[in-house]
């Protein structure tokens, strides 16, 4: 797929910023833990699934569902 690297931005349809890529395994891309929120999910690295992606525009990673979406499509792993 499109060359998505370590520190880019992700972002959603709607441009919100998601995380931002720590690295990619396999189908899915490894968002780092600074972004994973607050409360329960506050020290957790989240997943994107690869098949999310829209493209990757300059230093962004541009999902094809919007912000809020996405994110409840992440998968967590403690």
């Amino acid at each position: 797929m499109t060359d998505i690297k370590e520190h880019m931005e992700v972002i959603g349809a709607d441009g919100v910023h998601i995380g931002t890529v720590d690295k990619v395994e396999a189908h899915r891309i490894k968002l780092t833990k600074k972004d994973s929120g607050e409360g329960s999910h506050k020290g957790h690295h989240h997943y994107i699934d690869r098949g999310l992606v829209a493209g990757v525009e300059g230093n962004k990673v541009r999902l094809s569902a919007i912000g809020a979406v996405a994110v409840t499509m992440e998968e967590e792993k403690r």
